[in-house]
C-alpha cells in the first residue's frame, strides 16, 4: 500500500514558516541540497528543476497534496501547476476554483482522499503541507520526513497546528550536512 510521507522543513524549534507564510530564511545550499536532488528530486517544483538541468522524475512520490497556504506560495509567483511533475491536490474549502487544470482541489473530506489514494497503485503521497492540513491527516501519516534547519524563529507556521494526543515516533533514518541541516526520518506510530 502507498504511503502518505509529510516530508517538510523546519526549524530546529520547530516552525515550516514564519507568521505570514515566508520561509526565506531556510538555507537553499549546503550538503543537504545534494541529498534532496538524489532521495527526493520530485519535492522540488517543476520551474526550478527545469532551471537547474535535473530531470523530473518519480523516484519517490507521484503525488502531492498541499493546503491552500502552500499552493499560495507558488500562486503568488504565478506559478499555477508547483509540481506538474506530479499529480497534484490541492485541499481547500475557501478556494472556489483554481486556474490549473493540473491541480485538483479537494473542497472536503481530506482524509477519504488519502484513504482512496492509498488504495490506488503508484507510488507514494507527498503531504507537501502545510500544519493544519498535517494536523487533519495525522491519522494517515505514515512517516514524517524533517529537514531541520539550523535556524530558530519563535512563532510561525507550526508543523502541526494540533495533534489533541502524543504520537510516538521511531527514528528510520538521521543524516546531518555540512551547513547544519539534519534529515530525520521517522514512522508514525498510529494508536
Amino acid at each position: 500500500m502507498r504511503k502518505l510521507v509529510y516530508f517538510v522543513a523546519c526549524t530546529a524549534d520547530g516552525f515550516i514558516a514564519d507568521e505570514a507564510g515566508g520561509f526565506d530564511f531556510f538555507p537553499l545550499t549546503g550538503g543537504h541540497m545534494d541529498y534532496i536532488r538524489q532521495e527526493y528530486p520530485e519535492t522540488m517544483p517543476t520551474h526550478v528543476l527545469s532551471m537547474l538541468g535535473i530531470p523530473a522524475e518519480q523516484k519517490r512520490f507521484d503525488t502531492v497534496l498541499m493546503g491552500r497556504h502552500t499552493y499560495a506560495v507558488g500562486l503568488n509567483e504565478g506559478v499555477t501547476s508547483p509540481y506538474a511533475h506530479l499529480r497534484q491536490y490541492v485541499i481547500s474549502s475557501s478556494l472556489g476554483k483554481l486556474d490549473s487544470p493540473d491541480v485538483t482541489l479537494v473542497a472536503q473530506d481530506p482524509l477519504g482522499l488519502v484513504q482512496s489514494l492509498k488504495q490506488e497503485d503508484g507510488r507514494d503521497i507527498w503531504l507537501c503541507g502545510g500544519g493544519s492540513l498535517a494536523s487533519a491527516l495525522i491519522s494517515e501519516i505514515d512517516e514524517l520526513v524533517l529537514k531541520v534547519n539550523p535556524v530558530m524563529i519563535g512563532q510561525g507556521i507550526r508543523l502541526f497546528a494540533g495533534l489533541g494526543q502524543p504520537v510516538q515516533l521511531e527514528l528510520l533514518e538521521h543524516q546531518a550536512f555540512e551547513g547544519g541541516v539534519a534529515v530525520h526520518r521517522y514512522g508514525l506510530k498510529q494508536a
